[in-house]
Parts: structure tokens; sequence; C-alpha cells
């Protein structure tokens, strides 16, 4: 659907935009290129003038009026028709002397009443009410000067009245369901681009924590190899693999993202398997990864099990904590302290010295903590982290472990 600015209302054939005088402040006078749907309604619009216009000729032959004023007539008569196709350029200026015209000739009335409704459509109600106000003036002098000859004027006045009334809320209607429809285009547009923004969001997260991790690994252990070349060969064999391994890691969690993104695409048929995610079980796991690796970590693990998503969040979390103590602490002890209940949240909480004589050089997009505190968030908890007085940093991790257990949690 295309956006498109029109100053003749909403744009019909499905395309959605806020035109100017949608708000109220559309210029009259201004060009207008007419869809396929404005040629048939404006086609209708016409037809309806010329037909009402007709039904005025057959009364005014049966009122018997003068000559000159039946020529006059005629000829106001078939100019407002040929006007009605100016009604999008010019309605109010339409709409006003048409009105005024209609206060006493018979054959303008059509054009009048088209003219009514287009202002009702196309104009707020500032614009439109005074123009509505005027139509039912114009009616007094056209029921006193021009009565009909098989009904009384206050009936025929009283019918009239109704018949403007019907046609101005009619309009307002079309005009307050146009405002509407674009409202709530508006509100899915924006709805979309919230849930494209935050789908964003969750996979650039996933990829640092997952990447920054895995990248780290691949630091540690090709530093071990330039500055030990005379390492046992089993050593480096080992460092080797090591390497290997978190690359293929890396590439593999990569190519699932990848896999994600291009699935979004509409009309592609990329189904990509899920790898089975971490859960808290897993955290044993990735502490035994980074001992591996060379650092120095205790683990204490006060909860065997938690929902899976649950002990997703907290396993990402630990993880980036344990990059960013491998980056900052190097070989210096870290300690994880896993604690929590259901019904009291699941906790987390590491610690590193706050410095290190031989940290890694890693260059890093100072993301992970900010990253670390959304996900955390996101999953109704909170997460802090800074210096202690004992000269040690610390990130601290709090996440709602409710007692019923949701099909998200589990």
């Amino acid at each position: 659907m295309t956006a498109v600015r029109r100053e003749d209302g909403l744009v019909p054939e499905y395309r959605w935009a806020l035109p100017s005088v949608l708000l109220g402040d559309g210029r009259e006078g201004r060009r207008v290129r007419r869809s396929l749907r404005d040629w048939i309604v404006d086609i209708t619009m016409f037809l309806i003038a010329c037909g009402i216009t007709l039904l005025g000729l057959e009364e005014l032959h049966l009122q018997r009026q003068p000559e000159p004023l039946i020529l006059i007539e005629q000829v106001m008569g078939a100019l407002s028709c040929v006007a009605v196709w100016l009604r999008r350029r010019w309605p109010v200026w339409l709409a006003l002397v048409t009105l005024l015209l209609s206060s006493y000739l018979e054959l303008v009335g059509g054009a009048a009443t088209v003219a009514l409704f287009t202002v009702a459509v196309h104009r707020p109600f500032k614009v439109s009410g005074p123009i509505f106000l005027l139509a039912l003036i114009t009616l007094v002098p056209y029921v006193i000067l021009r009565p009909q000859s098989d009904i009384d004027p206050l009936e025929w006045g009283i019918l009239l009245t109704a018949l403007m009334l019907t046609i101005y809320a009619w309009g307002i209607v079309i005009r307050a369901r146009r405002q509407l429809i674009w409202s709530l285009r508006q509100r899915a547009d924006g709805a979309a681009e919230e849930a494209k923004r935050l789908e964003r969001e969750r996979i650039a997260r996933e990829m640092h924590d997952v990447l920054a991790h895995r990248i780290s690994m691949l630091s540690l252990h090709a530093g071990a190899l330039e500055f030990r070349p005379d390492a046992p060969a089993d050593e480096i064999a080992r460092a080797a693999g090591a390497i290997r391994t978190n690359a293929h890691l890396a590439l593999q969690d990569l190519r699932e993202v990848i896999g994600v993104l291009r699935h979004a695409r509409p009309g592609e048929d990329d189904t990509v398997p899920d790898r089975p995610q971490p859960t808290l079980a897993d955290l044993p796991a990735l502490v035994e990864e980074c001992r591996q690796a060379g650092m120095d970590v205790r683990l204490d693990l006060g909860v065997d099990e938690a929902p899976e998503g649950l002990g997703r969040n907290l396993y990402r979390i630990a993880q980036e904590a344990l990059t960013n103590a491998r980056k900052h602490a190097g070989g210096a002890p870290v300690t994880v302290t896993v604690t929590g209940a259901r019904g009291k949240g699941l906790s987390v909480e590491v610690r590193n010295p706050l410095w290190s004589r031989h940290p890694l050089r890693i260059p890093g997009a100072k993301a992970g903590l900010i990253g670390l505190t959304e996900r955390a968030e996101l999953a109704g908890g909170r997460l802090e982290h800074g210096p202690t007085p004992e000269g040690q940093f610390v990130v601290r991790a709090w996440l709602p472990w409710p007692v019923e257990i949701t099909r998200e949690d589990a």
C-alpha cells in the first residue's frame, strides 16, 4: 500500500495517507489527480446532480414561471451541474455559490446538495459546520419565494431541513470512518515497526551474547599460542582444537541468526532447524569450558532446575558476565553464584577482581552490560553491576520465578 498525500480526503483504492484536508488545513484550488475510483464517484455525483435538476425542471414547468426566468433557471442549472466536476478542487467555494443561488433558483438545488455532501466529507467541522448553517438559512427564502403546488410551505421546509441534515450527517459519518480507518492503519503500522525493532534488538542481543563469548575464547587460545610458541605439542594441538571448535560454533550461531532473518522474508521457504537453546542445566558445561580456556572459575549452583525460558536468560547473563571477566580480569579468580526458588525468583551473581595485570586486549562495543540489563528487564527482573569497596566487580541479576509456570516460561 502506497502512502500518498491528497487534498481531497483520504486516498481511495486502499492507498492510505493523512491528507491535509483531513486535518482541517486543506487549501482550495489545489490540483487533483483522480484515481479510477475517484472518476466513478465523480460521475455518480454528476448524475445525481443532473437527476435532481431534471426533477426540478418538471416542477418548474408546473409552476408556470415566466419564460425569461425559465431560461435563466435552465442555464444556471446546466452550469451548476458542470461545476460539480470542480467539487474536489474548490469544494467550499462551490458550496457557497450553489447554496446562495439555490435560495431562489430551483435547478441549482442538485449541485448544492452534492456540494454540501462534499464539504462534509472533505472538510473539518469548523469549515463544514458554517456551510451547513448557510444551507439551512437559504432554505427560508426558497420555501417562501418558491412554494410548491401540492405541499404546505411549513411541511416543505421541514422536509428540506431533514433532507439537508441527513446528507450532512452522512458526509460526517463517512469522514469519521475514514479518519478511524487511517488511525487504525497507523497504529497497525506502528505496532509492526515496533515489533520489527524489538526483534532486531533481540537478535542483536543474542548475537552479541553468543559471538562475544566464542570470539573471546578464540582470542584467548590464539594469545596462548602467540606468547608460548615453544609450548609442548599436545598443548598446541589442544589450543588449536579449541580454536577450531569455537570457530565452528560461532559460525553455526551466526548461520542460525541469518537463517532467522531470511526466514522472516515473505514468500521464502527457509526451514532452518533451531539448535537447542542453553538452559540452567548447561551452566556447569559453560564454566568447565571457561576452565579449559585457563580461567579460574568457581561455580556455586544452588538450584538444580528451572523453567526453560528462565534458565536460558540466566545462562546468557552468566555467559556475558564471564566473557567480560575474561576480557578484564584475565586469569584472576571468578565466582559464579546461583540461588533461588519457585515463587522467590532466580538470582545469579558473578564476581571478579576489578583489575588484572594481564587483561585480554579484546575490542568491544561497550554494549554487553547494556544488553544484559535489557534482557533482565524484558524478563521482568533487574540487573545491577559495578565495583565494590573490596576491589571487585560484581554483576548481580534477579529474575522472577512465579509459582505458576506459563507456556513462555516452560
